[in-house]
Order: C-alpha cells, then sequence, then structure tokens
C-alpha cells in the first residue's frame, strides 16, 4: 500500500510523458514530477549521509596485525564515491529510487570479527567481501536469488515491510538520543536521560519531528526536506550558544554523531587510495579454507535477504510493486545490489547495499530512479564536500526516519490477523527487527515459523521447494557462531 503523497496537485498516472527524460524513467506514468524526484532524491542523501562519517568511524580501528584500514578522511572519501557510483547505476539501468552505500552491520562484521581473526589483514578482510559479492552476483545471474524472492508468500513481504518500517523507527529514536540504553539499569532502554527528555540535541530532535509531521499532515511539498534543513541549522544556532559536544559518559547532553557548526573548509580534495585495497584469497591462508567460507556464507546470508527486505518495504511505500508484492526490474535491482557489495569490497569500505533510508526519499514523493542518479550525484560531490555533509546532526535527520517508519508501518492491514498460521510468522518478522536489531533476524524466524506453521496444520504440500531450503539456510545462519566455533 502506497504512502499518502506529500506534494499537491500530483499528475495522475494517465497522462502522457512530457520529454525524454519524462519517457526513459517513467515519471508522468508513476504519477511523480521531475522537480519532485529531484526533492526526494536530496531527502535521501539527507538522511542516508550519516554513512560518510560513521564508516571511517566504524572501519577505524587496526587489523589483526595492527594496521589501519587508512585515514578517516580516505575512508570517507572513498565510501561517498562507491556509494555514489552505485546508487547511480541503480538509478539509470534498474529506474528504481533505491540508494545504495555501505551497510551498517555488515561492516561491524567486517571491522570487529574478521579483520580481527589471527593473521587476518584488512586487505583479507576486504577480499571476503568481494567474493561474498561475486557468489551472490552469479546467484541473480543464474535467476536463483529471485526464484527464491518469488517464492515468498506476499503477506510475509508485506510483514518484512512493516517490520523494517518500526526497525527504521526505532533506529531514528535511537540515533537522536529520543531513546537511549541507560548504563547499569534495569531496563534495555529508556525515555531519553534517565527517563526524561533533558538534553537540547534531544530538544532538537523533537522540533524537528513535530514540524516534519505538521507539514506532513499540511501536505507541504518537501516536508522531509525543509525539516531537515530547518532542524540543522536550529542544531548550529543550539551548539554555538551552549558548546555541548559530542555525548560521551562524562556528557550526555551532547550530540550522538555530528556536532552542528559552520565548517571552516568548504570543498576538500578527496582521496581515492583505498581503491584496490584488497586480497581476494588471502583469507585461506590465513585462517583457514573452512572458516572463511563460513565468514563468506554469514555475509552472503545478511546481503542476500536485507536487499529483498528493503526492495519490498520501497517498492510498496511507493506503490510500484505488483500483486505478488514485486517491485519492478527486480532483475535489474538485485543484480546492481550484487555488484554493489563487490565494489565496497574492491573499494575498501565493506560491501554496499541497499538503504532502507531510502523510503524517507520515497516518503517525500520520489517514485523514479531519476531520485536515485540525484543521490548518487549528491554522493559523489560530497567527496569534495565533505565538510558541509558532516554538518548534518543525527538528531537532525532522524525524524525523516521515524515518519517514514510510520508511513510503512500503515501496511500492516493488509495481513490476515485472524488466521494465526500467517499472523504469527508475520508478528515475528516484524517485531524481531526492532528488537535484535537485523532486517535479517526478522525475515529468518518469520520464515522459520512460516514453514513450521504450515507443516503443523497439513499444508507442508503447499510450501515452495526453495523454501524449504531457505529455511535451513536461515538455521545455519542462527547458529554459525557454535558452527563457526565447531569447526575451528
Amino acid at each position: 500500500m502506497a504512502s499518502p503523497r506529500t506534494t499537491d496537485e500530483a499528475p495522475t498516472r494517465s497522462e502522457k510523458p512530457l520529454n525524454p527524460l519524462d519517457r526513459y524513467f517513467h515519471i508522468t506514468e508513476r504519477g511523480s514530477t521531475i522537480g519532485t524526484e529531484i526533492r526526494g532524491g536530496l531527502v535521501t542523501f539527507f538522511t542516508m549521509a550519516y554513512i560518510i562519517v560513521l564508516n571511517p568511524i566504524i572501519l577505524g580501528g587496526k587489523d589483526a596485525t595492527g594496521q589501519a584500514l587508512a585515514a578517516p578522511a580516505t575512508i570517507a572519501a572513498t565510501t561517498a564515491l562507491v556509494a555514489g557510483v552505485m546508487t547511480i547505476l541503480m538509478g539509470v539501468w534498474a529506474n528504481f529510487p533505491l540508494a545504495l552505500a555501505t551497510g551498517l552491520g555488515i561492516n561491524a562484521v567486517v571491522a570487529f570479527s574478521i579483520a580481527v581473526l589471527p593473521k587476518m589483514a584488512w586487505q583479507d578482510a576486504m577480499g571476503i567481501v568481494v567474493l561474498e559479492g561475486i557468489i551472490i552476483t552469479v546467484l541473480v545471474l543464474t535467476g536463483f536469488r529471485q526464484a527464491v524472492f518469488n517464492a515468498v508468500p506476499t503477506w510475509l513481504k508485506t510483514a518484512i515491510s512493516v517490520g523494517i518500517g518500526l526497525f527504521i523507527a526505532f533506529i531514528g529514536v535511537v540515533d537522536s538520543g529520543f531513546v537511549r540504553v541507560p548504563p547499569g539499569a534495569a531496563t534495555p532502554v529508556e525515555l531519553g536521560q534517565f527517563g526524561s527528555l533533558s538534553t537540547w540535541p534531544v530538544l532538537v530532535f523533537v522540533i524537528g519531528l513535530v514540524l516534519m509531521v505538521v507539514l506532513l499532515v499540511k501536505k507541504v511539498r518537501g516536508a522531509i526536506l525543509i525539516s531537515i534543513l530547518s532542524t540543522t541549522v536550529l542544531g548550529i544556532v543550539v551548539e554555538a550558544v551552549g558548546k555541548l559536544g559530542f555525548a560521551t559518559d562524562k556528557n550526555p547532553g551532547g550530540w550522538k554523531s555530528t556536532v552542528p557548526s559552520f565548517p571552516k573548509t568548504i570543498v576538500d580534495a578527496p582521496n581515492f587510495s583505498l581503491l584496490g585495497h584488497f586480497s581476494l584469497f588471502g583469507a585461506f591462508s590465513k585462517i583457514g579454507a573452512i572458516t572463511a567460507i563460513v565468514l563468506v556464507f554469514s555475509l552472503l546470508l545478511s546481503d542476500f535477504f536485507d536487499t529483498m527486505g528493503t526492495m519490498v518495504a520501497i517498492g510498496s511505500e511507493a506503490g510500484l510493486n505488483d500483486e505478488n508484492g514485486n517491485p519492478p526490474k527486480t532483475r535489474e535491482i538485485l543484480i546492481v545490489d550484487s555488484l554493489a557489495a563487490v565494489a565496497g569490497g574492491m573499494g575498501g569500505v565493506s560491501s554496499n547495499t541497499a538503504y532502507i533510508e531510502s523510503a524517507s526519499g520515497v516518503g517525500d514523493g520520489a517514485r523514479t530512479g531519476l531520485a536515485a542518479i540525484v543521490t548518487g550525484i549528491a554522493f559523489l560531490l560530497s567527496t569534495f564536500l565533505a565538510p558541509l555533509v558532516a554538518v548534518i546532526p543525527s538528531e537532525a535527520a532522524a525524524p525523516a526516519l521515524v515518519v517514514v517508519g510510520f508511513l510503512m508501518v500503515t501496511q500492516v492491514l493488509d495481513i490476515d490477523w485472524k488466521s494465526f498460521e500467517v499472523a504469527i510468522p508475520a508478528f515475528f518478522t516484524m517485531i524481531l527487527m526492532p528488537f535484535t536489531y537485523s532486517i535479517t533476524a526478522g525475515i529468518g524466524a518469520g520464515v522459520i515459523m512460516y514453514v513450521i506453521l504450515q507443516a503443523v496444520v497439513g499444508k507442508a504440500r503447499k510450501i515452495h521447494p526453495l523454501m524449504w531450503l531457505i529455511t535451513a539456510l536461515f538455521v545455519l545462519y542462527f547458529i554459525r557462531g557454535p558452527l563457526q566455533s565447531w569447526v575451528g
């Protein structure tokens, strides 16, 4: 189910294309305009630009040999470069409003679970990423990945979209500090600081969220983008007056990720020396073939299903999915995403994958690949304008995640909640994404529960053969820790 449009006077799908650009991207056909696509692309960029700042932090440690990957500025520039190129490719070839960048979670696995293994170097860890990307590309080209996607029931795809909506809303409230992990408290999370909204950055988030909701309800064009930019300016003013700095244990009232302030320099020459910083089979000689294969398999499963869930959610939010819940040009979307994993490893910045933050641009009206191209161009420009990109604090971007999460959760009405064999797997899918901070975990739990319940109620013959295979793979995924320990 598509979300309510945030623009008024939108063209109808019956109007004829206005020009070659309109014709190629089906802009009018999909009920959009060139201006809306440009704005939506910028909204997506501003919502996910944090990865340019965050990736150098995650990949900033040392490998098992004691070597750092690269200087933070180099990691940031290459992160933006790979994201820009692959996002543009998504827009041109797949004509889908989906942006790609270094995958959060996957980069943490690479940094904290692979690169630190005995004798491993950053090049070896990135080689694991490249291998995973090559394998998953082959699975797409052979049709296996799409066949698996088509085997998933439509209602489960809807549950995946709803779960991702809850997930990104949770990311939004956590990234803003509106919800925190209390140190030494009995509860896993709490409201603000000690159960109170007592810091200026959280107030900035609340003002931004209220502004965004009001503009959305009033159907103001560019509601999300206006809110992000306005809240960023507010953040700069607050920081100039209060001198809050970064949030730490001793300074819990600071900013979560970025201290908003006018940059000293606007343009800086990028350094792309990380390109080609990988060793394709280095890990096999360092940690052994079996362990290397297990690591490749773990990354592959994360990439395999995260993107499926993301593209379904984006397509559903944009009203582009067919009656079976499949987005247009599914094969092209999956190929670009698979190649992005390869490109991320070759670029030395970890696997690139589809970003659910693309939903923010879709929520602002984006419906075509032109929006993705705009996002990609913004990423390329940010390789030179990193100081400007770094100005946007997470407290200013997070409201977009919360609002879009709400829009995606409205699809919950399309699930048959009176049928327990449908409702229970859907429920597990939705709640485990935010609870485990993993899209893959939610999908895996839903798939396994679906197969179990179908078998219990005597409908085992109706289960697609691929669903049995997927279930077995997810079982292996959930026990990969003990499995990896068992194989040495």
